[in-house]
């Protein structure tokens, strides 16, 4: 696949403009997604690379949620002004892996710089996420995460549910949502990134495929296939539970988060990387936050798989389609991308968020701690991406599709219209596929060499 550079065509010279401050340390702008309590402890992490040496300054922003920071981050390398890394959600993983001269790959900058980190230590789920099918590393895994399930206990007390035991199925789920309806919750289940959760994450647990060629890790010619009589079966599902007052949409993307960290909703499916703020937000606090893994269909074979990885990775960005990075400014890149590797930050930024560790080291590191002794359920999200032995196919391995951020809007979309009521789940599938195919010929138009 040739790789084009953010729809740009790029000609000339290429030009690298350092970023030295006057009689300073050379500036290394980080643009990134993630609001407070999150951006906080993430903007900690630069400042404690910042204090352990001289060289190098690590300038972090927030530029609004993930979606707004991927725009924002093409809009400035079309202008010549992008920065030198862009923390940029799993959904885009295809198109950065497509944007020619406007990335870095991680493997050229550790290669040019002499920086190492053993990407053999991270978890074959996260590695293989943001790497080229011979292993080569494209983009720096941080905050990866995966979607389970949170539950308020004093709402599973109140309607007479077992505060220590979460449903496993979605029959088990169903009935305990009717029971949280009967004991006056008005809302007893909800989802956050509806998408992922219910149709990404439900497809994975049950090893169907989302797409043609594994997802689209085997090649630009993928085709949506989430209109199947299993994903159809389930959304009809969720419409009945819906219209018995089991399930309300609680909103796109994040906006479940808010309504189960307020106490509206009894249950949300969620990123795991939600757990911070729910134990400081929830009502009651950490006492009355339950974890589980997402619920599956037993009747389906082998089910449940492994779930896949959401959450984000940093990319190294070119300044602009005629101006590279100085040597310096990619040294400095290089290293905080060490930084972030090193088993210490790994795994505080495990234990402080919910993220999942992402090296094998922190996981050791953070259990021998006797942390998930200490917070049970912290440890859900890494026994979930483990379920079926933690041997991955071709549906549960993630996605790769081109212009998926403009799909996960058309499935949002389709799901909204079927969940009032405007049309059947078939209609609402077919109509994504549909739709969302033509966004897959045209990225694959654009970027097929």
């Amino acid at each position: 696949m040739k790789r084009r550079t953010l729809g740009l065509a790029s000609a000339g010279m290429a030009l690298s403009a350092p970023a030295l401050a006057q009689g300073g340390p050379i500036e290394i702008q980080f643009w990134h997604g993630l609001a407070q309590p999150l951006g906080g402890l993430l903007e900690a992490i630069s400042a404690e690379f910042n204090q352990k040496q001289q060289r190098f300054r690590i300038v972090p922003s927030f530029r609004g949620g993930y979606p707004e920071t991927m725009v924002a981050a093409i809009a400035a390398f079309r202008a010549g002004t992008a920065p030198h890394i862009v923390q940029m959600f799993e959904v885009g993983t295809g198109t950065m892996m497509a944007a020619g001269r406007a990335i870095k790959p991680v493997h050229e900058l550790l290669s040019e710089t002499g920086v190492s980190i053993d990407f053999d230590d991270y978890l074959p789920a996260v590695k293989g996420y943001y790497s080229l099918s011979d292993g080569r590393m494209m983009g720096m895994p941080f905050n990866s995460s995966t979607a389970i399930m949170f539950y308020n206990k004093d709402a599973f007390r109140r309607a007479g549910l077992n505060p220590d035991v979460a449903p496993a199925t979605w029959a088990e789920l169903r009935e305990a949502a009717l029971k949280l309806k009967a004991s006056g919750h008005q809302m007893p289940f909800t989802s956050a990134w509806p998408t992922w959760c219910q149709i990404e994450q439900f497809s994975a647990i049950h090893n169907m495929p989302l797409a043609s060629l594994d997802n689209g890790f085997g090649g630009l010619g993928t085709q949506l296939q989430i209109n199947n009589p299993r994903m159809t079966q389930q959304l009809a599902m969720l419409m009945e539970m819906g219209r018995e007052g089991g399930f309300r949409w609680g909103g796109r993307d994040s906006a479940g988060d808010g309504v189960f960290a307020s106490g509206q909703a009894a249950i949300v499916h969620a990123s795991s990387g939600a757990r911070a703020r729910f134990l400081r937000e929830v009502p009651g606090g950490a006492a009355n936050v339950g974890a589980a893994m997402l619920p599956y269909h037993p009747d389906v074979q082998g089910a449940p798989y492994n779930s896949i990885i959401g959450g984000a990775a940093f990319w190294a960005m070119n300044r602009g389609p005629n101006a590279r990075r100085s040597a310096d400014e990619n040294r400095g890149i290089a290293e905080f991308f060490a930084h972030l590797a090193s088993t210490d930050v790994a795994a505080k930024w495990h234990t402080d968020t919910g993220f999942l560790p992402v090296t094998k080291k922190a996981f050791e590191q953070v259990r021998a701690s006797g942390f998930y002794t200490q917070n049970p359920g912290a440890d859900i999200p890494i026994q979930q991406l483990l379920r079926g032995g933690g041997q991955m196919t071709g549906n549960t391995r993630g996605i790769r599709l081109g212009g998926f951020v403009e799909i996960r809007v058309i499935m949002q979309e389709e799901m909204e219209r079927a969940l009032q009521g405007q049309q059947t789940a078939e209609a609402a599938l077919n109509n994504t596929v549909t739709r969302g195919n033509v966004v897959l010929r045209n990225f694959e138009r654009a970027n097929r060499g």
